[in-house]
Formats: structure tokens, C-alpha cells, sequence
């Protein structure tokens, strides 16, 4: 009995100690804050070998990217310690947190590709069922796997595999492939509605912006939205009008839908329906200065002009409440004459993490249909 309770507190203190050095890991911070500590915590515990592994990967959820960082490197010493030394990883392990989707899904990849190591045939055991992971990585993957099955197959079974890889598809180049397919075969593919952009907006403006100096001015849009309100803008009176667009892409275009305003600004407005209380991402692209409004409340600005623009260019978390949500933007145009400075509009979509699109809960019926497909 004295044998057992020996190891017991042995084995005790061994957790405590690994808990305490991954929490110094963790609080790692910027301007190499806490980097000795981080060093000393990492090379402790690649001493501890392969028992590590397991609570390093746990780890990531919460953590900062510095810190992942150190997480993933202190991982990647251990295993690779191992195998070179003719050890083995805890397979049953890592794989059994490989499928456990609540995980960070940068360790479950990290896991993974490590299992594949020693492992290859993994791949075509996991990665078929992770059509709908959380992870975008390993749905990328999935859907590849889909795609060179609908690229051999012909008619309707080469249709079937690209409906199916849409269904987890979250990458812009992808989709943008599978809606090729699809569409050159007959099919109509609602691109706009399977990424969830917002495509009918009010707008109201120009606002001054000479001199890129409207950016930090609250115009009245900012204190109040009504819809039915006249103000003296850049030009003479303004007033809401709407604007909406089919582009696949949902891009509201207002230097070519309206004017191209120069030094000015303009808001848009409209409103989003949440089923629940959650939490989710406002995805925008935008070459121009903007700021973002939730119910009332500014989410994030970017005072930038013209370094480019793509999908998904800016990640914004968004807690939303059940029921209609508003949401307002600020879009400024500054007066560069140059022919790559022209651009003026925005796109914005409403997803989860992974990138999928959650459509109004007007549409929550239609949400097995995100896809798009009709």
C-alpha cells in the first residue's frame, strides 16, 4: 500500500509541475514578456518526454498565437525526439484528440500530421468523415478528396460528388471551382447565399472626407439611424436610398452603383436576424477606411486606403442577440487620383468560425440548402 501511494503522489506532483510550466507557456506575452520563463517551462518539458504531448495539444485552446507558438514547438521537439530515438507516440491518443472536434483545431492538425508520420493510411480513415469538421484544414481537405472523385466520375455521378463537396466547401478558390462544374453542367449555384454575404443595403452620404479628415467625425448617421432622415452632406442634402447587388460575391459597389465620390464618405445600413444569442464573425473586404457598428456598438475600424482588397480581409467576432441586429459601416474614400486608387466598395458576410455561411434566421429553414444548390 505505502508502493502505491508512493507512485500516486509521485505521479501527482509530475501533473502539477506539467500544468505549471504550460501555464508559464501560456503566459507568454509580446516584447519577449516572459520568454526566459517560456524557454526554461519548454525544455522542462521536453525532458518529460512523450507524456507531454497530450497536454500540450489540450493547451492550445485558449492560447495566444505567441504562446501556440511555443506550444507547438515544444511539441514538435518531443515527437520528433521520439521517433528519431525509436520510440513511439501515444497513437491512441493523439488520434482519439485528433477526432474530438471541440479541440483547438490548429492541435488537432498538428496531432494529425504527426500521426501521418508513422501512419499514412490515416488519412483515407479520417479524412473522408470531415466534411463539416470546425476545422477549415481538414474540411479542405475533404472536399479535395471529393473533387478528384467528381474530376474521374462523368453525368450525374460526377454532379452528385460536386454537390457534395460544396456542402463542406470554405475556401473561396474551391467553391469558385465546384461552381464552374456545376453551373458549365446546368446547375444553378447561389455563390452569395453559400458564403452568407449581405446583399441589400441603405446608404446615405457623401459625407465630407477632404483631407482624409471625415474618418474620426461622427456624422448624425452615427448617433441615430433613421431610415426616413434628410441631412446635409458633402454635396447638398442626403438621404437614404438602397442599394443591393447579385454579384456572386456581394460586393456593394458604390464608385460604380452611385458615384465615386472623392474625399468623401458614406454609411450603409441594414440589419440582420439572429435566431439565438451567439457568436459569430462579420467577414469584410474593403480597399477603403471603415468602421463597423453592432446594435450601436463600434466593433472595429481600419483607418487604411487602398492596400488592396479579397474576401475575408478582415475577421471580426460579433456577439449577436436574438432577434434583428443593425449593423452600420463607414466607408471613406480619399482623393489619390492613381488608377489602383479608384476602388470604392465593400463586401460583408455573417459565418461561423469555420467560415460557413449562417444565413437570417428568416432562412433557417433553408439552412440544409446552404450550399446554394437549387
Amino acid at each position: 500500500m505505502k508502493t502505491i501511494a508512493v507512485a500516486i503522489a509521485a505521479a501527482c506532483l509530475i501533473s502539477t509541475v506539467q500544468a505549471d510550466e504550460i501555464d508559464v507557456i501560456k503566459s507568454v506575452g509580446d516584447f519577449s514578456k516572459g520568454t526566459a520563463e517560456a524557454r526554461a517551462a519548454s525544455d522542462a518539458l521536453v525532458k518529460g518526454g512523450s507524456r507531454n504531448l497530450l497536454p500540450l495539444l489540450k493547451a492550445f485552446n485558449g492560447s495566444s498565437v505567441l504562446a501556440s507558438n511555443w506550444l507547438r514547438s515544444t511539441f514538435e521537439t518531443i515527437a520528433d525526439a521520439e521517433i528519431k530515438s525509436g520510440g513511439s507516440l501515444p497513437k491512441d491518443d493523439l488520434l482519439k484528440f485528433v477526432k474530438t472536434t471541440s479541440e483547438s483545431p490548429a492541435a488537432r492538425r498538428l496531432a494529425y500530421e504527426w500521426l501521418l508520420k508513422r501512419s499514412p493510411q490515416l488519412e483515407d480513415q479520417l479524412i473522408p468523415g470531415m466534411l463539416q469538421d470546425p476545422s477549415p484544414e481538414f474540411r479542405r481537405d475533404a472536399v479535395n478528396r471529393l473533387l478528384k472523385v467528381a474530376e474521374t466520375a462523368t453525368g450525374d455521378d460526377a454532379k452528385a460528388a460536386y454537390r457534395n463537396a460544396l456542402k463542406g466547401a470554405v475556401h473561396e478558390d474551391q467553391v469558385k471551382k465546384i461552381a464552374k462544374a456545376l453551373r458549365d453542367a446546368g446547375d444553378e449555384v447561389n455563390i452569395q447565399q453559400h458564403f452568407g454575404f449581405l446583399p441589400s443595403w441603405k446608404v446615405i452620404g457623401p459625407f465630407d472626407n477632404k483631407d482624409m479628415k471625415g474618418f474620426p467625425v461622427a456624422y448624425e448617421p452615427e448617433n441615430t439611424i433613421d431610415l426616413a432622415a434628410e441631412y446635409d452632406g458633402q454635396l447638398g442634402k442626403v438621404k437614404w436610398v438602397p442599394l443591393s447587388t447579385d454579384d456572386d460575391y456581394g460586393i456593394i459597389d458604390i464608385g460604380k452603383q452611385l458615384e465615386n465620390y472623392k474625399g468623401s464618405l458614406m454609411y450603409a445600413t441594414t440589419t440582420y436576424t439572429s435566431a439565438t444569442d451567439q457568436n459569430l464573425e462579420f467577414r469584410l473586404g474593403t480597399p477603403n477606411a471603415w468602421k463597423l457598428w453592432v446594435n450601436g456598438k463600434l466593433i472595429f475600424e481600419r483607418e487604411e486606403y487602398h492596400r488592396g482588397t479579397r474576401m475575408d480581409q478582415y475577421k471580426v467576432p460579433v456577439t449577436l442577440t436574438a432577434g434583428q441586429n443593425t449593423i452600420l459601416l463607414k466607408i471613406c474614400q480619399n482623393e489619390q487620383d492613381q488608377s489602383w486608387a479608384q476602388d470604392y466598395h465593400f463586401q460583408l458576410r455573417v459565418c461561423d468560425s469555420t467560415g460557413s455561411a449562417v444565413p437570417p434566421s428568416s432562412n433557417t429553414a433553408k439552412r440544409d440548402n446552404a450550399t446554394g444548390v437549387n
